[in-house]
């Protein structure tokens, strides 16, 4: 329930904030990192309580970064000429950014968690071992396409480039829920109910954006409205 909660909290701040977003997008990288800097101090002084349960909520379970790449994933399937994807389109690039940021600071945690464990041959569960190695992946990904995500550097690349390298965010995408999904698995399996509400949430938020992919693919293959050509303007790629 947290991350519907999230969830519905920045769908609301991107409508909200759009303008604020176009005009101004370096400002919030700004507050992106800042936030990311206030949760490694955290670890380090015993900030208040409200900010612990913040800082948990929003990265500590990573609600509010999957929640951002969860509005930039839904974006690409609005139809060009409606008014959800002409309203948000202009701020998916900056969000895209954004949510990677946060992302970082919650992956570079995990990591600095058990990537000791692993390599140090210590004995782990096979869920958490899979998934830190998934956690890998995604870091890898996550700084490939966060950096190609830039203007500045979208510029410096060629279309077609830069188009091949962001459709690495499918897999991005699919590695997320696995990621998830093998967390959650055990406790869900053993009958936590909140475990098993949030890997139904995730299951049907990663799933409905699969099969309405899936919907728009077939779609346009059968008007020849080719993949490169959607994504002259914007496509479904993250920082499009």
């Amino acid at each position: 329930m947290n991350f519907l909660v999230a969830l519905t909290v920045t769908v609301v701040a991107c409508f909200a904030l759009r303008g604020s977003i176009k005009k101004a997008p370096v400002v919030f990288y700004a507050l992106s990192i800042a936030m990311v800097v206030i949760y490694f101090a955290s670890f380090a002084a015993t900030p208040p309580r409200w900010l612990q349960i913040a800082l948990a909520l929003t990265m500590g379970h990573c609600f509010l970064p999957i929640a951002m790449f969860a509005v930039v994933m839904y974006i690409g399937i609005f139809p060009y000429d409606g008014k959800v994807r002409h309203w948000l389109q202009p701020v998916r690039g900056p969000l895209s950014i954004m949510a990677c940021f946060l992302a970082l600071g919650h992956m570079i945690q995990y990591l600095m968690v058990y990537a000791p464990r692993v390599i140090g041959g210590a004995e782990v569960s096979g869920n958490v071992l899979v998934s830190f190695f998934v956690a890998v992946l995604l870091f890898a990904l996550i700084l490939v396409l966060g950096v190609t995500s830039f203007e500045f550097v979208k510029k410096r690349m060629t279309a077609v480039t830069w188009k091949k390298i962001q459709r690495f965010a499918y897999l991005f995408y699919a590695a997320t829920y696995f990621h998830l999904a093998i967390m959650l698995a055990p406790a869900a399996l053993s009958g936590s109910s909140q475990a098993q509400a949030s890997l139904g949430i995730y299951t049907v938020v990663f799933g409905v954006y699969l099969v309405a992919r899936i919907i728009l693919s077939i779609q346009r293959r059968g008007t020849g409205l080719s993949t490169a050509a959607s994504e002259k303007n914007g496509g479904e790629i993250p920082a499009a």
